[in-house]
C-alpha cells in the first residue's frame, strides 16, 4: 500500500482534532517530511501522578498512533520532573506532592500501559528530568524570564483561582514553562494533548519561537466523558473520565470488569465512545448510526460490539467473547457472576457507604453516598437508597451498577 500524500495525511490526522495551530504549518511539515524522508517528531507528555492509565488517556495516545502508522516518530515524555509539581490544569487547589518513590513506580506502569496503544518500534521514551533537573538556578531564571505574569494569568484556571482568593503557588505558574522546555529540548515538530492542555502547548510553541527554532504545531484531542455522563437538553453532560471520580475504565482492568463498565454507559454516550475510542472509520460509524436509527440494528448490540472491540484491544478476542458471554449470563439471564470477590469488615456493624469503599465498588465515601442516593446500590439483591444504612453482622452481597462484592461484617465462626 502506498504512503498517503501530505494532504491525505493531513485529513487523517486532523479529523479528530479540536484545536490545531496551525493547519498550514502542519501541511508544510508533512510535505517536508515526505520530501526528505525525515519522520516528524510528535511529542506527548504524561505526568505519572497516578499508577494507571484509563481510556480517557488513550484518546490522545491513539492520535499519536495515527502519526506513527503514517511513518512518524512518537516521543512519549514521562514527566517524572514535572510530576513533582503536578499539572495545575483545571485544578482549584495545588496538587499534593508525590514522593520520588511513587513517581518512579507510576512511571514504570505508564510506560507499559502506553505501549498497549503505541507502536513500540516508533516510540522514543524520554523522562523530562533528563534536561529539567540540569537547568540549575541560572537556567530556571532564564526560563521564567521568557513569559510575563500578565500573560500567564490569561490562563482561565489561574485567573479564576486568583479572583476567588484560592491559593496559587509560584511553582504552579512555572509548570507551563517547564512543559514548554520539554519541546525545546526534544525539538518537537508537533505536540499533542487534550483540549484542556491548549494553553500549555501554546506556551511551548512560543518558547520555541523565542529560542529561534521552528515552532511546533499544536494539535489537541477531545476530552472523554466518564461512564456516568448523560444527555441533558441535547448535550452530553458529566465530568471527564477520572480515577478519583470512579467513572473510569482502566486499561489494565480485567476483561469482565472492563466489559461490564462499558455496557453501563447510556446509548447517547455510546456514540461518543465510538467516535473517540473505536477504530471504525467515520463512514462505518455513520452507517452503524443510521442502521440503529432506522431500527435495522439494536443499540444494545452496538454497545456489545463496542465493548468487545475495546476489550479485545487490551486483552484478546477470546477474552472479549468470554466477557460478553458472562455478561449475558449474569444480566440477561439473572444469574450471579461466577467469581465474586469477598472483603471483611471488622464489625460488629459497618456503614454501607464505608463497606462499598472497602469492597472497591466506589472510590470514596462521597462517591458511595452519591451512588446510594442515586439508587444505584443493592444490598442482598434489594435496592437501598438510605445513605445512613448500616450492615449488620453477617455476609452481605453488594452490587453497584454491574459489579458485585461480598462483605463479611464481624467475626465469622
Amino acid at each position: 500500500m502506498s504512503t498517503p500524500s501530505p494532504h491525505e495525511q493531513l485529513e487523517i490526522l486532523t479529523a479528530p482534532a479540536v484545536d490545531l495551530h496551525v493547519r498550514e504549518e502542519l501541511l508544510q511539515k508533512l510535505a517536508q517530511s515526505a520530501a526528505t524522508g525525515r519522520p516528524l517528531r510528535v511529542k506527548l507528555g504524561l505526568d505519572p501522578t497516578s499508577p494507571d492509565l484509563h481510556l480517557g488517556h488513550t484518546v490522545v495516545l491513539q492520535e499519536m498512533r495515527r502519526f506513527q502508522d503514517l511513518g512518524h516518530q512518537g516521543v512519549l515524555v514521562v514527566g517524572d520532573f514535572t510530576a513533582r509539581i503536578g499539572d495545575p490544569t483545571g485544578r482549584h487547589l495545588a496538587r499534593p506532592p508525590l514522593s520520588a518513590e511513587a513517581i518512579a513506580a507510576n512511571a514504570r506502569t505508564y510506560q507499559a500501559q502506553a505501549l498497549l496503544v503505541l507502536d513500540p518500534a516508533r516510540t522514543e521514551l524520554r523522562f523530562n528530568s533528563e534536561w529539567l533537573a540540569r537547568l540549575g538556578a541560572d537556567g530556571l531564571l532564564t526560563l521564567l524570564s521568557s513569559y510575563s505574569l500578565a500573560r500567564m494569568m490569561e490562563r482561565d484556571d489561574f485567573r479564576r483561582r486568583w479572583e476567588e482568593g484560592r491559593p496559587l503557588s509560584l511553582h504552579e505558574l512555572a509548570y507551563p514553562l517547564l512543559q514548554a522546555q520539554d519541546s525545546v529540548a526534544l525539538e518537537a515538530d508537533v505536540e499533542l494533548g487534550g483540549t484542556d492542555q491548549l494553553f500549555n502547548l501554546l506556551v511551548g510553541r512560543q518558547l520555541m519561537r523565542e529560542r529561534g527554532m521552528t515552532p511546533q504545531v499544536v494539535l489537541t484531542t477531545p476530552i472523554l466523558e466518564g461512564l456516568d455522563a448523560r444527555l441533558v437538553e441535547g448535550r452530553l453532560t458529566g465530568e471527564k473520565m477520572s480515577k478519583s471520580l470512579g467513572n473510569y475504565v482502566g486499561v489494565t482492568e480485567g476483561p469482565e470488569e472492563m466489559f461490564g463498565k462499558l455496557m453501563s454507559i447510556s446509548d447517547d454516550l455510546m456514540w461518543r465512545y465510538y467516535a473517540l475510542l473505536s477504530r471504525k472509520t467515520p463512514a462505518e460509524l455513520a452507517a452503524l448510526q443510521a442502521a440503529v436509527a432506522a431500527g435495522a440494528a439494536h443499540p444494545r448490540q452496538a454497545k456489545v460490539d463496542l465493548a468487545r472491540e475495546i476489550v479485545s484491544r487490551f486483552h484478546s478476542e477470546g477474552e472479549a467473547a468470554a466477557a460478553a458471554a458472562e455478561f449475558h449470563r449474569v444480566f440477561a439471564q439473572g444469574a450471579l457472576p461466577r467469581e465474586i470477590p469477598t472483603f471483611e469488615a471488622p464489625g460488629p456493624t459497618a456503614p454501607l457507604f464505608a463497606a462499598l469503599v472497602l469492597a472497591k465498588l466506589c472510590p470514596s465515601n462521597s462517591d458511595s453516598r452519591r451512588k446510594i442516593r442515586a439508587k444505584a446500590v443493592d444490598v442482598d439483591q434489594t435496592r437501598c437508597d438510605d445513605e445512613k444504612a448500616v450492615l449488620a453482622e453477617g455476609r452481605h452481597l453488594l452490587r453497584v451498577g454491574r459489579r458485585y462484592a461480598y462483605v463479611i461484617v464481624g467475626r465469622q465462626s
